[in-house]
């Protein structure tokens, strides 16, 4: 079903006419303003395409459009949508769940602009140590040369690298790499090559060398450069330096501390500064204790802690922190010291307040430090404490009142991010704009559902739009509008079935969505497996698990449940990988390494043991939602290992062996077989002044990435490109008759990602879609051994049909006798669990308990567990 044209559209409605962005099908649909929209679908119909692609995407474009042309090439922009024509569009704000800067400087205090308001705070009605100068905001940010501790420079770390660390075997020679720290291959040989020309001995043990030599070679920062011969031994090196005989080439020596700084600070490689950071030791700053800050600024407190102390507590720790300051009976407690200012004081502080405090640091007196002005301190303090709490307090009711101000945003979910830009947009007061959000209830337990429902319409009630792609049914129910797209996914998707009311899609019966809004509950009991063994961990130490034990089911399907920031991530996603791994050698996530900085803090070690069940486990796989690769080189077929297949069987053709092609041939990666004018990228990069670059088909191969010769090559009609632009669904039918390769794509296709193109680009993979992926890559493994698979919210950004389709994947892992342990928010997944472990009852310091274990059943009628009522709900107990 489209919406008919409409020659007058109605007042209050967004028109879109021909959008065909991705895989729209030239759709026309009417959309109510003043309204909370949601967008409906299975995982790749097209809802994200209409909602971001189209909706958002044209309107950011409008309004750069009126920002001016020097101004707009500095602004990361989105392309024009592909449509013929959107009318009644507002402004739009994107709430997506993309990743927060990798610094670890970003934080929930910066996302939040709560950071600002605390430095305002200590630095206006802070109090000073007797003597002190007023201290400005910028002066309480570690971000900043006048307030980052001199120390670690806004660190809070310092690092060293010591010898033992760089030389972990001194028995070892400098030729069989005694300096571990060095790189290895040529670079590494060039290194000691130098070293021999200098007049080093290579043949000795590292320790058996003088120390003023070892100190040289390891903590120089001399870097001469002298004659290399190549090849020759010591004593032939002497010769030819004697003879002044040509060289192979001129070196230059790098002492092995400056490497390591070196690499780890430029580098743009992981993998690169994965290695030599485990030649770094990093300890709290000394002089700061780890809060960053100069002692300057440390030595104000407000209500008796310094900021740093303040800026790690947990937000709901804050606000009991602030509400007696906010409080109107603040004020009075300074009468009683009868510190009451005249009007002509007030005005004259307030005055000269103003003067030099707008225009930065000032030789005018700080009137705020004589004792008179304890009230206006006392006034200034109530008035941001007032607006401080009324911002806490909108974090805390989303759920978020676990997380301290100093916690790196990188450290957080998607989902949580979101909800925090979406709590920053609660206090920014806009009106008559539409916020465009991707699954805010991804992450976030059922408990917190209302309080979300809540903020939505506080901001529809501001007169605002709410556009929002949404799998929680809940969410649908409550809905003012439904857009159901689909019916499918990829090319069997992008069609509008209904936009309307909720109720309306009840008589729209090729709606995937249809079946799971209006049914009872689906989810029944069923009986549980029984465990093989049961896998305990004792005293788990680690963020709010203290001193927990906790035994696993082996064989079952387990789930563990609890309010965000409960430690269900702690538990499964960090501790019970970290001990079991450590007996295991970990075989867990293919994901690329995470990017390091000297910024990040030391990676926190999960204390406790393993006291049983390990010898029942005989491999540990994490399934996680990191991308599976960093550019578009790195694609579906590639990761899960098929196109390996599909490029020996095109070398096994008649052609491509009279022409002496191997299967390296077929590869874009390697320059044999690809375009040699994109080097198999299938793009150029066109600069534009004034405007962002602009991508265009290559003008050689026209994104094919190959070059003609490789082209040419043909199977069953298609060349290597063509099959690369198949589908899943597509391609299980084109290579039915081989077993290799169709097994690899009916895993995908079982798994909900038939819509996926073969060549689809790991960077426009969403995490789930990952997830999936890497999950299909081992379902199509033959498992030797009983393995243990954890996951961490599989169901993040499927549509309920992908979840019984994930499950049904689960399950036949448990069946084939391996262990499978999910941290899960959906409350479906957890009655169909085996077994359930509830954390909480809270989250951070009112969590990391085990409030209950056992079946759903047993679960769901916990009288402590805030999962209880909602599991008991989906079960109609």
């Amino acid at each position: 079903m489209t919406s008919k044209r409409i020659p007058n559209p109605p007042s209050g409605m967004v028109r879109v006419r021909g959008a065909r962005e991705h895989n729209l099908k030239n759709i026309d649909v009417d959309i109510p303003r003043d309204a909370l929209v949601v967008f409906t679908g299975v995982s790749g119909s097209g809802k994200s395409s209409l909602a971001f692609s189209t909706l958002y995407a044209e309107a950011q474009r409008r309004y750069f459009e009126s920002v001016a042309p020097y101004a707009r090439r500095l602004i990361d922009q989105v392309g024009v949508p592909d449509v013929d024509s959107i009318e009644g569009l507002p402004p739009a704000v994107a709430l997506q769940q993309q990743r927060g800067t990798p610094s670890t400087r970003s934080s929930v205090g910066s996302v939040t602009t709560l950071s600002s308001l605390i430095r305002m705070l200590y630095s206006r009605a802070g109090s000073y140590p007797p003597g002190q100068p007023m201290l400005y905001a910028e002066d309480f940010s570690p971000n900043t040369p006048q307030g980052a501790c001199p120390e670690c420079h806004g660190l809070g770390r310092v690092y060293e690298v010591t010898e033992a660390l760089m030389v972990p075997d001194p028995s070892l020679t400098i030729r069989q790499r005694a300096v571990a720290s060095w790189p290895t291959a040529w670079q590494g040989q060039n290194l000691r090559d130098i070293l021999v020309t200098m007049g080093y001995d290579v043949d000795k043990p590292w320790r058996d060398l003088p120390k003023k030599q070892r100190d040289w070679i390891l903590f120089t920062e001399e870097t001469p450069t002298v004659p290399v011969y190549a090849g020759l031994t010591p004593e032939e090196t002497r010769v030819a330096l004697k003879r002044k005989m040509e060289p192979s080439y001129q070196g230059t020596f790098t002492g092995a501390r400056r490497y390591i700084l070196h690499t780890f600070t430029h580098s743009q490689s992981a993998l690169m500064k994965k290695r030599v950071s485990q030649f770094m030791l990093g300890s709290p700053c000394p002089l700061c204790d780890g809060k960053r800050l100069k002692r300057e600024a440390l030595s104000v407190t407000f209500a008796g802690y310094d900021i740093g102390e303040l800026s790690q507590m947990p937000l709901l720790q804050v606000a009991e922190v602030l509400k007696p300051v906010a409080a109107h009976s603040y004020l009075e407690q300074a009468d009683e010291a009868g510190e009451v200012l005249t009007h002509d004081q007030t005005r004259e502080a307030r005055e000269q307040r103003v003067a030099h405090g707008a225009s930065g640091h000032t030789n005018a007196p700080d009137v705020r430090h004589t004792p008179n002005l304890s009230v206006e301190k006392r006034l200034a303090a109530q008035r941001i404490a007032q607006d401080l709490l009324e911002r806490v307090s909108t974090l805390t009711d989303l759920g978020l009142g676990y997380l301290a101000l100093e916690r790196s945003t990188p450290t957080l979910s998607s989902g949580e991010l979101q909800r925090l830009r979406l709590a920053t947009q609660l206090g920014s007061q806009l009106f008559g704009v539409i916020y465009v959000l991707d699954e805010p209830s991804a992450g976030l337990h059922p408990a917190d559902g209302e309080a979300l429902f809540e903020a939505l319409q506080r901001l529809k009630a501001a007169g605002n739009t709410l556009f929002v792609v949404e799998h929680d049914l809940e969410t649908m129910r409550r809905a003012d509008w439904l857009i159901d797209v689909g019916p499918a996914a990829g090319e069997h998707g992008g069609r509008i079935l209904y936009s309307g009311p909720p109720q309306g899609l009840a008589e729209v019966t090729n709606s995937q969505t249809r079946a799971y809004l209006f049914a009872d509950q689906v989810s029944q009991p069923r009986t549980s497996r029984k465990p093989t063994d049961w896998l305990r961990l004792e005293g788990i130490t680690r963020n709010n698990l203290s001193n927990l034990s906790v035994e696993f089911p082996l064989g079952c399907f387990t789930s563990v449940t609890g309010v965000s920031g409960s430690g269900k991530s702690s538990l499964v996603s960090q501790a019970l990988l970290e001990l079991v791994g450590a007996h295991l050698g970990r075989g867990g996530s293919d994901s690329e390494p995470e990017e390091l900085s000297l910024e990040d803090d030391a990676p926190q070690v999960s204390g406790g043991q393993v006291s049983a069940g390990l010898e029942s486990i005989k491999r540990l796989v994490q399934v996680d939602q990191k991308p599976i690769g960093r550019t578009p080189r790195s694609n579906l077929a590639t990761y899960t290992g098929l196109f390996d297949n599909v490029r020996k069987l095109y070398a096994a053709t008649a052609e491509a062996q009279a022409e002496g092609y191997d299967a390296g041939q077929f590869s874009f990666n390697v320059a044999k077989g690809r375009c040699p004018t994109c080097e198999g990228e299938g793009f150029v990069s066109v600069e534009l002044l004034f405007m962002p670059s602009v991508y265009a088909p290559c003008p050689t191969c026209h994104g094919a990435r190959y070059n003609p010769e490789t082209l040419a090559i043909t199977w069953q009609g298609l060349n290597i490109a063509q099959v690369l632009q198949l589908t899943v669904d597509e391609a299980v039918e084109v290579f039915v008759e081989q077993p290799g390769i169709r097994r690899s794509l009916e895993v995908l296709r079982d798994i909900g990602l038939g819509y996926l193109r073969l060549g689809q680009p790991a960077t426009e993979l969403s995490g789930g879609e990952a997830q999936r992926i890497k999950l299909a890559t081992e379902l199509q493994r033959n498992q030797r051994g009983a393995t243990l698979y954890v996951l961490d919210e599989p169901t993040t950004g499927l549509h309920a049909r992908d979840v019984d389709r994930l499950l049904e994947q689960l399950n036949t892992l448990v069946k084939a006798g391996h262990t499978v342990i999910v941290v899960e928010h959906e409350m479906r997944v957890v009655a169909q669990s085996d077994w359930v472990i509830d954390i909480g009852p809270g989250a951070g310091d009112q969590g990391g308990r085990i409030v209950a274990a056992g079946t759903p059943q047993k679960v769901a009628n916990s009288k402590k567990s805030r999962t209880a009522p909602f599991l008991a709900k989906t079960l109609n107990l």
